[in-house]
């Protein structure tokens, strides 16, 4: 189970229901309606706000990488 699977595993049935919208969203580049802000100093990752969760990824050139699916908390941008 890679680790975006058992993040959503974590959360409510309704959040994973809309998290994974997101995330379809994401990985087809269609920003439109999606609270989005890059990270600071920060030119490729982002995060995405939905609620209490937090979606950080990373966008490259050719790719974008789901780095963290995780509830807002103090540790929740430490990471990057």
């Amino acid at each position: 189970m890679d680790k975006t699977e058992k993040a959503l595993r974590k959360l409510t049935p309704k959040e994973r229901k809309a998290t994974r919208a997101i995330l379809r969203k994401i990985t087809q580049e269609q920003f439109e309606g999606l609270d989005i802000k890059r990270l600071k100093e920060r030119d490729d990752i982002f995060r995405v706000r939905k609620g209490d969760i937090r979606i950080i990824y990373r966008k490259t050139d050719a790719d974008i990488f789901i780095l963290a699916i995780e509830r807002r908390s103090e540790k929740t941008y430490k990471k990057f």
